[in-house]
């Protein structure tokens, strides 16, 4: 348990501090953009690995006897998850996270204003429905409450960072998914959502049929329903 508590703590000051404009500001300015990135990407892929493993060596504690109804919930939402992160990644959204820079909003902020979050919180309460166990409460938990707990942190940060154009922005989404379509709001597409889709069924693929799941996680989600 310490290691578990000790990498997802440095997991959340990894992905905590650097959301500070001034301390990430301060490192570009001191190492570069390309570096900057490169490296927090390095770091954060090699602490990911940390916290799966020392999750993955916890003893395993049911919580609930397990039915094949949970396994379809996490078939529904970890695709919908790993779709919104790809699409949130991809597309220009200065209200939320984003790779992209850029005031235009894209087409998946019509769903919500922050898909990034909101799909890694829908992939981890996939994962803890279909598992049922504490060590998978511990780690997706984490992963889903450290999410969820962002979004009113992006929300301060951007309305500080924008001004007077946040209102306008705002307007045109919402905080909850899909909130947007019940006051007159219309689905859109664009290249980024697209392409996001496309990776990933891409990814749901090899993970489920490919066996990348086995391979990365040893163990294969379709033995449920096999």
């Amino acid at each position: 348990m310490i290691a578990f508590v000790s990498a997802f703590a440095v997991f959340l000051i990894l992905h905590s501090v650097p959301a500070v404009p001034a301390i990430r500001a301060g490192i570009i300015a001191r190492i570069g953009r390309p570096t900057y990135f490169i490296g927090y990407s390095l770091v954060s892929t090699i602490v990911l690995v940390w916290v799966f493993a020392a999750a993955l060596s916890l003893d395993y504690i049911p919580l609930w006897e397990l039915r094949p109804w949970h396994a379809s919930v996490a078939f529904v939402l970890a695709p919908l998850g790993i779709f919104l992160v790809l699409a949130g990644l991809l597309s220009g959204n200065p209200l939320s996270v984003s790779v992209r820079s850029g005031a235009n909003l894209g087409a998946v902020t019509r769903i919500t204003r922050h898909p990034v979050l909101w799909g890694f919180a829908l992939w981890a309460i996939g994962h803890i429905v279909a598992n049922g166990d504490l060590r998978s409460v511990l780690l997706f938990g984490g992963f889903g409450g450290f999410a969820l707990g962002s979004i009113p942190m992006a929300e301060r940060r951007a309305k500080r960072r924008l001004g007077e154009n946040w209102t306008p922005l705002s307007v045109q989404t919402s905080i909850w998914p899909l909130a947007a379509f019940l006051r007159g709001g219309r689905p859109a597409a664009d290249r980024a959502l697209l392409l996001a889709a496309v990776l990933a069924a891409i990814t749901v693929v090899w993970l489920l049929f490919g066996g990348g799941h086995s391979m990365l996680f040893g163990a294969d989600p379709l033995a449920v329903i096999g």
